[in-house]
């Protein structure tokens, strides 16, 4: 499988397959990776949680070299912030923060949360290619549904089972945070497919995790979506094979060129 990233010493090289739907344009899931990879190189305590993990995306990321740096802001004997900045052509193009929380005993008692229930993992198929950047089953109320579109262009709950089939940067085995910060950037789409398409594109979107996926596959429902005058907000809950791990974030702005091909739409 060709990966999204080689590393050379110009700095990240992006294959075509790291395009996003948006035309020439580096997708919103592998600058987060990139982020999400260079905050966890930094994170050398394993008894912390990667609870929280932000990406801005500041401008268009052309598909170009691209160089990632990443820092410690501050250490406390419970937490760990770290942030993450994408440079190209000495432009400061997309960034990310990271909040690790140490985990400890859980407290007792009974937690409520609205119940949903998944659908059952994907079958795969044989073997996978290079036609699409990851492996994706979306649902929406219908399961059955036959009609034009998408199956989230249906006014009702929509899901996904996600998995990466390749490598965010050659020779590199994914990690399960890399994995899942790779897969939240779908809160947007998920939340903001209308029954006439998707007209918003990603501004941010924030990884929140209670503990880290387990496997390939990484779930989504949606939960909520709002927007007005060309602004848009959606939240979904993640899963991995076991239950709920976390939930995503997005908040987004109207952009009527959307392409699932990821050439850029006319208009």
């Amino acid at each position: 499988m060709t990966p999204f990233f080689v590393s050379t010493d110009e700095g990240f090289v992006p294959n075509d397959i790291a395009h996003g739907g948006w035309g020439p344009t580096l997708g919103g899931q592998v600058v987060g990776g990139l982020l999400a990879r260079a905050v966890e190189q930094l994170a050398d305590d394993a008894a912390l949680q990667p609870a929280r993990f932000t990406v801005e995306i500041l401008r268009r990321v052309a598909s170009a070299p691209v160089r990632v740096t990443a820092s410690v802001v501050r250490s406390g004997s419970r937490m760990q912030a770290i942030d993450a900045a994408m440079i190209q052509d000495g432009e400061l193009v997309a960034r990310g923060s990271a909040l690790y929380l140490r985990r400890g005993t859980q407290p007792d008692g009974e937690f409520w949360s609205a119940a949903i229930e998944l659908p059952e993992l994907p079958e795969e198929p044989e073997q996978f290619d290079d036609t699409v950047p990851m492996f994706i089953r979306a649902y929406g109320p219908d399961p059955d549904w036959n009609g034009p579109g998408f199956p989230w262009q249906q006014c009702g709950p929509r899901y996904a089972w996600l998995r990466e089939v390749r490598d965010l940067v050659a020779g590199e085995v994914l990690t399960p945070f890399v994995r899942a910060a790779l897969a939240v950037d779908v809160t947007s789409s998920m939340t903001n497919f209308s029954s006439a398409g998707l007209a918003f594109i990603n501004a941010d979107y924030t990884l929140a995790l209670s503990r880290l996926p387990v496997g390939p596959y990484i779930g989504m429902a949606a939960l909520t979506h709002t927007s007005a005058d060309g602004v848009a907000t959606g939240s979904a809950r993640l899963y991995d094979a076991s239950g709920p791990i976390g939930t995503g974030l997005s908040t987004a702005i109207a952009n009527f060129n959307f392409s699932p091909n990821g050439t850029r739409a006319a208009g």
